[in-house]
């Protein structure tokens, strides 16, 4: 597996949010908050596995995401993903109050996706 950059990481963890978007970019992309914990990158839909970009990203298993002018390639896990010990606690360092949304129900936890460099 690729891992990110220090500087990658740097970005991911300096910016509030990034743009996702699953498969060949035939759709918009969707706009989402992201943690690291133990250098992996990690986004969930507070709307859980119904969400459609969630949908999309685990039919595809690849796609892009943009921080402002930055750009990468990306593999999209979501099968048989086990989330790290820490998560919940990452997105509540980094969003406060609203990362209850995405870290309160089961259905923002059962639709956790890794992120990694393709």
């Amino acid at each position: 597996m690729n891992t990110w950059t220090p500087e990658d990481r740097n970005l991911f963890t300096e910016t509030y949010s990034l743009v996702l978007t699953a498969g060949d970019g035939e759709r918009p992309g969707v706009e989402i908050g992201m943690v690291v914990v133990d250098d992996e990158l990690y986004v969930r839909a507070y709307r859980g596995v119904r969400s459609r970009w969630y949908r999309a990203a685990r039919e595809h298993g690849h796609g892009r995401i943009r921080l402002g002018s930055v750009t990468r390639d990306v593999l999209l896990t979501t099968h048989g993903l086990q989330p790290p010990a820490g998560l919940d606690a990452a997105f509540r360092d980094k969003y406060g109050p609203v990362a209850d949304a995405l870290v309160a129900g089961p259905e923002a936890r059962a639709a956790t996706i890794r992120i990694d460099p393709a």
